[in-house]
């Protein structure tokens, strides 16, 4: 495998070294003299909803993209499959959450989504909508991805890279808050943008263009369907929907200055988006052309390296790093504070102040840390078979009933919330345990999961089963 030093040169070790430094300021000057506003658990968990479009922009773009490494690893095997998987499919979901979501989620005044659900259908569906987005932002996928980086630049085996990379991310994560992670998620935007176009750039001059990669690769990389069937594929664009009950998106929202700054920072965040998967996609490409038969897990990361020159490199680890941790942090802080603000305030209320939050929100941080760890080693390190099982569960089951009821009030009341968030996890969990032939072979568990939820729905509304609207339980 190698190690750190044989890989990068001095200059580049140099700019590695420098990129933390500059890192550790930015968390330590976050949390430096505290004052009345900054000591509120509003303030900790929502910067005080003071966030512009700038900083809005800079801390939605560097927090989706720390599954970096699964996204170009589909990329390396599959080409513009993973633009339209990854990308296309996203983008469409983003535009309906700006110009038919936004407004109704900053109006709401909750500061989290379980609390925004607890609002709309009582506090038992609100508790079952934090168990859901809890294991949602569990962190598994951006710990094998920093314990993958990790194994590659230093030579350890996996199991210690996503160890060490978690616990150091969860340990800074201690302090500071939603604002520590903010201020160095702008940081992290600027340099992972860089790192990524560059790659292309490169190699568009060292390598050649198009014709270069239609040359050297088969002819399913520029197919939109890849090798795999269009049932498949649309798979991808419903757990893309899924981003219409992602809490980290929520939060980004919540804190926002306005709605307007809300909607605004999600199309322009699209629009950049738009340009980083490409460059991802392409540099992927240029990967599989110029290195076929890699690990496709670290394609991406050995290309660059290879491809790039002395001082560039530093950059580029730089940025991969910084894209992944990002999106470990920002998860991490999300998943902590539905364990001590939807969770543990909720069951204890005398727990309900801003230093007892606080105190269980850092020991959150440190138990989601380790369970992000041991599930990584339950999946053995499948970045696409966590996005999978958890995407089908999280979107099958709560994202009809949530769209519905935030649109059409009456539709769906806490009782009918609740037995269709149930039969949704049962039919899930049934259709991924039993054997299918034929045509059932390729109905994906996620349409069981939506067909589940909208049956359960429609049916309680029919038969007027469903008690009056939003009781509070």
């Amino acid at each position: 495998m190698g190690t750190l030093t044989s890989k990068l040169g001095f200059i580049d070790l140099s700019i590695v070294f420098g990129f933390f430094v500059l890192y550790f300021l930015i968390v330590y000057l976050s949390n430096r003299k505290p004052t009345k506003d900054t000591e509120s658990f509003l303030d900790y968990i929502l910067m005080g909803r003071r966030l512009t479009l700038p900083i809005f922009v800079a801390t939605l773009v560097a927090t989706w993209y720390g599954g970096i490494v699964g996204v170009t690893a589909i990329a390396y095997e599959q080409g513009i499959y993973s633009y339209v998987t990854q990308g296309a499919f996203w983008y469409l979901t983003y535009l309906l959450f700006a110009y038919f979501i936004v407004e109704k989620v900053y109006s709401s005044g909750a500061i989290t989504l379980p609390e925004l659900v607890k609002n709309q259908y009582g506090s038992f569906a609100g508790g079952i909508a934090a168990v859901f987005n809890f294991f949602d932002v569990v962190p598994i996928v951006y710990s094998i991805s920093l314990g993958s980086l990790l194994s590659f630049l230093f030579g350890i085996s996996n199991v210690y890279g996503i160890i060490i990379g978690t616990l150091v991310v969860c340990l800074y994560s201690l302090f500071g808050g939603f604002r520590t992670v903010v201020f160095t998620d702008v940081l992290q935007f600027l340099v992972m943008i860089f790192a990524i176009v560059l790659v292309v750039v490169v190699s568009y001059f060292q390598l050649g263009g198009l014709d270069y990669l239609q040359g050297n690769l088969p002819k399913h990389y520029f197919s939109l369907s890849g090798k795999e069937s269009f049932g498949t594929m649309l798979v991808w664009g419903f757990i893309a929907m899924g981003t219409l009950i992602d809490p980290n998106f929520y939060q980004r929202c919540f804190a926002a200055k306005s709605a307007a700054v809300a909607k605004k920072g999600i199309i322009y965040s699209t629009i950049i988006w738009c340009v980083f998967d490409l460059c991802m996609v392409l540099g992927s490409m240029y990967a599989a052309a110029h290195m076929p038969g890699l690990d496709p897990n670290k394609a991406y990361l050995t290309y660059g390296m290879s491809i790039l020159p002395v001082g560039l490199k530093g950059l580029f680890v730089a940025g991969f790093m910084a894209t992944i941790i990002s999106t470990l942090d920002s998860y991490i802080f999300v998943a902590s504070n539905t364990i001590s603000y939807d969770g543990l305030s909720k069951l204890i209320p005398r727990l309900n102040n801003a230093t007892t939050l606080k105190f269980c929100n850092q020991i959150s941080i440190i138990m989601v840390g380790c369970l992000s760890i041991c599930l990584a080693f339950v999946f053995d390190g499948s970045i696409k078979d966590v996005w999978k099982l958890l995407g089908s569960y999280s979107a099958g089951c709560l994202l009809i009933p949530v769209m519905l009821g935030m649109f059409y009030k009456n539709l769906v009341s806490n009782h009918s919330f609740v037995v269709s968030v149930i039969v949704s996890v049962l039919g899930i969990s049934y259709w991924r345990l039993v054997t299918h032939e034929g045509f059932w072979a390729n109905v994906d568990d996620l349409y069981i999961g939506m067909f589940c939820s909208l049956l359960v729905i429609f049916l309680m509304k029919l038969i007027n089963f469903n008690q009056p609207q939003n009781p509070k339980t």
